[in-house]
């Protein structure tokens, strides 16, 4: 964005400005800092920051019989529930996006209904009804209940994203499919969708870090997940507070390594944007 377009958006701050910007910033920090030794002493009152209760965390039994244990349900949850999502999401987005009324309205009811419906409301109704029906071991019930959860939400999301992402095409695309023979359907698998999933794979990976984290829903229908096994150290050792932190700094690792994926996807996806342009100008000069 140019100088001149940003000047015409707002104003440049004067001295005046900028001064009275540096001190609410230095207040919000020295706000921020009270507020954060204030808790830490608290928390000192009631014995919290205590070393012998965070240093049970130290020990290899806690990680290899809860911790690890938890952590690979979650991340085998998660990774099962983003294969499927995105079969779900291509099903029934390519289902939106068909010329045949009647599948184009099933599968916006379908995907509409399961966008509106709660994931945690559905884990609980599946973990029901399968523990009654007999269908899956018990055992089991609560690991299919949050996969299957998540794949009904998260696949009604990535299929609302591939039909945004086709609809947000320049019509050219579908025009010079037709143009050279290809049907809507073949202009859809072969140039539309392609297309569409590339632009929208930052988004793609953003909703992996939201599979990623509503798997901690399980805990609710006793799924031994990273939460559900953390909760029960902090039960037997008595420091449940450092335990909940404890799992909240793995699942910041973990989420933040996928947000770092997502911006390095973007990136290059731009800069791949970037090199096309100049090209196309260059088409456009010629002619």
């Amino acid at each position: 964005m140019s100088s001149t377009s940003q000047s015409v958006l707002f104003d440049a701050p004067g001295p005046k400005a900028k001064r009275r910007i540096l001190i609410f910033n230095i207040l919000g920090i020295l706000l921020a800092v009270a507020l954060i030794v204030y808790l830490l002493l608290a928390l000192n009152a009631k014995d919290q920051l205590n070393p012998v209760r965070w240093l049970v965390f130290t020990e290899g039994s806690v990680w290899s019989n809860y911790l690890m244990p938890g952590l690979i349900n979650t991340l085998k949850a998660a990774a099962i529930s983003i294969v499927t999502s995105l079969l779900f999401g291509f099903i029934f987005g390519m289902g939106r996006l068909a010329q045949n009324k009647l599948i184009n309205a099933i599968s916006s009811v379908i995907v509409e209904f399961f966008r509106a419906v709660p994931v945690l409301l559905m884990m609980l109704f599946l973990w029901i009804m399968l523990a009654r029906s007999g269908l899956v071991p018990p055992a089991d019930s609560p690991f299919i209940a949050v996969v299957i959860g998540l794949t009904l939400y998260n696949g009604s999301v990535v299929a609302e994203l591939i039909r945004s992402g086709v609809h947000g095409l320049p019509k050219g695309q579908r025009e010079a499919g037709i143009a050279i023979g290809l049907t809507r359907g073949q202009s859809l698998r072969l140039i539309e969708v392609p297309q569409a999933l590339t632009a929208m794979l930052p988004a793609l990976i953003s909703q992996f870090i939201v599979i990623l984290k509503d798997s901690a829903l399980g805990y609710i229908i006793n799924f031994n997940e990273l939460l559900f096994n953390g909760k029960l150290v902090g039960t037997g050792n008595s420091n449940t507070l450092q335990a909940l932190v404890v799992v909240a700094l793995v699942f910041i690792i973990l989420n933040f390594g996928l947000s770092k994926l997502a911006e390095v996807v973007s990136s290059r996806l731009s800069s791949r944007v970037g090199i096309a342009a100049p090209a196309k100008e260059e088409v456009e000069a010629e002619v």
